[in-house]
């Protein structure tokens, strides 16, 4: 296979359906949980502990799919990237992916070890359906402050390397016209349009 055949092979793969569902479920609900948080700050406080509550059971609910996504990505292995791409953009896309994985995970965790902390190890209540464990941790307000600073940080880069991954994807579809943002798509043509 030349290696124009094998970049057009590379752009026409389409992610799997299960890493796609996930891919935009994941995406949808930390989109959702930030707009949740930014509405919490200035809402009063009752409100802002009942957008809290569902904040933290969203987020909850991100490790849970986002578990589920990683273990989805080690058993199913995602399309190469296209070698026509230059070096530069495929590194810095690995490294955006690699990035997204420990966020979508360490979010979560920093979120739920601040609740922990804040609360002395209150369970979370997951809807209202049922309620995820607590943990065994005192009620502390320097670990709790000190989670919630990291919690936010993480939120940060999480924010910039969005809008990073975006602007990656349209520059791909506007610019390059190569359809690579059909990969992770469930409906389009993979492939160069």
């Amino acid at each position: 296979m030349s290696t124009l055949d094998t970049a057009a092979a590379a752009t026409r793969v389409r992610y799997s359906h299960g890493a796609i569902a996930l891919h935009w479920l994941i995406a949808l609900a930390i989109i959702a949980n930030w707009l949740i948080a930014q509405i919490a700050e200035d809402a009063p406080e009752a409100r802002e502990q009942a957008l809290m509550g569902l904040h933290v059971a969203l987020g909850m609910t991100i490790l849970i799919l986002s578990v589920v996504r990683i273990g989805w990505r080690i058993t199913h292995k995602p399309p190469p990237p296209n070698p026509d791409h230059p070096k530069w953009e495929r590194v810095l896309a690995s490294a955006v992916h690699k990035i997204f994985y420990f966020l979508i995970i360490a979010l979560p965790l920093t979120g739920y070890l601040l609740v922990q902390y804040g609360t002395g190890g209150w369970p979370i209540s997951m809807f209202g359906i049922f309620d995820f464990p607590g943990l065994p941790l005192p009620k502390s307000h320097d670990a709790h402050e000190a989670f919630e600073g990291i919690h936010g940080a993480l939120a940060n880069i999480m924010l910039v390397l969005f809008f990073l991954h975006i602007a990656g994807a349209w520059k791909h579809q506007l610019l390059d016209r190569d359809g690579t943002i059909f990969r992770m798509l469930p409906f389009g043509r993979p492939g160069r349009r």
